[in-house]
């Protein structure tokens, strides 16, 4: 899936607000006898994701100390001596710099090239380092002399505009220089789950920037290499919400289990056949026949349809009937009330998906209020409801997510899902030019109906060729399906298994 915006290369360290003054420039002669954190507006977020742990740990010690009167040095691949290092640099209350055993040469902070000494060496002279303690077979080409750590009681001092940093760890163990230096700035340390690289998605991640909002944010490790936008992501951990099971993003480690319909219509769909309670009970129900059945928690969920394709044109000639907020509101407070979420449905016949959006931002606002596109019933000014199957172009699905990305970002919202209904490959025209947003997880959803053989058929054509990184839905029919699955025939039938499956 193509970015909309360019996926920033992190070798150098990133940072917002945490840029250092005169504190830096200190010299031998004046060198500081405390440390002296850097100061950093509470919005500010710094990320050292270089591929060279020796660049990842001068990259902390530049986000979290602006000064300090030495530092410990160690080999990068010295994992006996990092345990002393770190338990001298605590005590000491200064930075951990790595260098690299061979001095070979790296990318640099600054740019170019350097040796890990060479790149120690500058971070010293930064620091206005008096002194620096070597952990190990060592050395460092600096006049910075080197000698023993003292111990000091004083922590860092902070000024009143200074706040301690939140600083999350990809893996301890890999950037344990790194977590050494957090821990004498006085720093507090998160970690994330193993093979989670999204911060967005780990509940106590979410949970301790929300707690330390007003602290700055420091992430350290390779993974956060690949985040589109840090900034963002952790201004939305900030906001504090979570899914029913934790996190943020909707389909990284989530299964949703949805009824599919229209207030009021049990034609269009199970959604409709009771009253808002009625279908909080229904739906949590059928997700429960899922539990035990995969490795993801399952949560109950509704899509709602939004927006009716009509047989007739109605008085806007549109052949779409468009609900009125008041009428979604019901469903949309029960699902709330359940912590469940909602997806909003929009099927536009002849007028246009973005226009339809916006009609229900008020709703889209909440947190757990997503939305789908059906382009099957995004109709031509020739065509009517249920005579021919319509389409949509990628450019007019990549007006609705840059809008529903800005309106994410500027309501402070958590991540959203964008789901797109699919069962033909012309239904999406050029589907490849999709694109990506930090803001949005999409799913492709496969909504054909009737026998299992053609469904399968369906799901795998429409696998070929879709764009990377979008999940995959799948819904279930209870009267058109030759026959419907059972849920364990959903999860073992359907590969890869669907992170949504709807029942109509």
């Amino acid at each position: 899936m193509r970015s909309a915006r360019p996926i920033r290369v992190l070798l150098a360290l990133s940072v917002s607000g945490l840029l250092l003054g005169a504190a830096g420039c200190t010299t031998h002669d004046d060198a500081p006898t405390v440390a002296q954190l850097t100061r950093s507006s509470a919005d500010s977020v710094a990320v050292a994701a270089q591929r060279d742990p020796s660049a990842r740990s001068v990259a902390a010690s530049r986000a979290l100390f602006a000064s300090a009167p030495g530092a410990v040095v160690v080999a990068a691949s010295d994992t006996g001596a990092l345990r002393g290092a770190a338990s001298a640099a605590r005590a000491a209350h200064v930075p951990v710099l790595l260098a690299d055993d061979d001095g070979a040469p790296t990318a640099s902070p600054t740019g170019g090239t350097s040796g890990g000494g060479d790149r120690v060496a500058a971070e010293l002279r930064r620091l206005g380092a008096d002194w620096y303690q070597a952990e190990g077979d060592v050395s460092v080409d600096t006049d910075v002399p080197e000698r023993l750590a003292p111990e000091r009681e004083d922590a860092p001092e902070v000024s009143g505009a200074s706040r301690t940093a939140t600083v999350v760890v990809a893996d301890r163990r890999t950037d344990a220089a790194a977590v050494a230096t957090a821990e004498a700035a006085g720093a507090r340390v998160v970690t994330m789950p193993d093979g989670v690289t999204d911060p967005a998605a780990a509940p106590d991640v979410v949970s301790a920037l929300h707690d330390r909002a007003a602290h700055p944010t420091v992430l350290v490790g390779s993974a956060f290499g690949d985040l589109p936008d840090p900034d963002w992501t952790v201004r939305a951990a900030e906001s504090g919400w979570q899914l029913p099971h934790g996190g943020q993003r909707p389909f990284d480690g989530h299964r949703y289990v949805a009824l599919y319909g229209a207030p009021g219509a049990p034609v269009l769909g199970v959604l409709g056949e009771q009253d808002p309670a009625a279908t909080v009970r229904r739906a949590e129900g059928m997700a429960k026949e899922y539990d035990g059945l995969g490795d993801e928690p399952v949560t109950p969920a509704m899509e709602v349809i939004a927006t009716v394709a009509a047989g007739d044109a109605g008085a806007d000639g549109d052949y779409s009937t468009e609900l009125p907020v008041s009428t979604l509101e019901p469903y949309v407070d029960a699902a709330t009330d359940a912590g469940m979420p909602v997806v909003l449905d929009l099927q536009p016949g002849r007028s246009d998906f973005l226009s339809q959006a916006k009609r229900y931002e008020s709703l889209l606002a909440m947190p757990n209020v997503w939305l789908a596109l059906d382009p099957e019933w995004r109709l031509t000014a020739d065509q009517v409801p249920l005579r021919q199957i319509g389409s949509v172009s990628a450019a007019e699905v990549n007006q609705v997510s840059s809008w529903l990305a800005d309106l994410v970002r500027s309501k402070g919202l958590p991540p959203k899902a964008f789901v797109l209904h699919q069962f033909r490959l012309s239904m999406i025209q050029d589907r490849s030019s999709l694109e990506s947003h930090p803001e949005l997880d999409v799913l492709i959803h496969v909504d054909g109906q009737g026998s299992q053989p053609d469904k399968q058929a369906t799901w795998k054509a429409l696998h070929q060729g879709a764009p990377e990184g979008v999940h995959w839905g799948w819904k279930n029919f209870f009267d058109e399906d030759t026959p419907m699955l059972s849920p364990e025939q959903t999860m073992a039938d359907v590969q890869p298994t669907p992170s949504l499956i709807t029942y109509q």
